[in-house]
């Protein structure tokens, strides 16, 4: 999903299993950038509750390795 320059979408993160987890993730675009923002719900010492956010870059998984191969014609065998 790409999403418009200056914009994004954040969903309630139902996986969260631990409070350091946030409470809230998504996608946004900042000037053409894509990041990934994180919220969780906090309550100052007043009572008074508000969000705290991360951004951070896409995460992106290794890639897999390349396997070389090596073409050996048929006149280089020794049989």
């Amino acid at each position: 999903m790409e999403t418009k320059v200056n914009s994004g979408a954040i969903f309630k993160n139902d996986k969260k299993t631990n409070e350091k987890q946030p409470d809230y993730r998504g996608k946004v675009n900042v000037n053409g950038k894509e990041m990934e923002i994180a919220l969780w719900v906090k309550e100052s010492s007043k009572g008074l509750k508000y969000f705290s956010c991360s951004f951070s870059e896409p995460y992106v998984s290794e890639t897999p390795k390349q396997v070389h191969t090596q073409i050996i014609e048929k006149d280089d065998l020794p049989f």
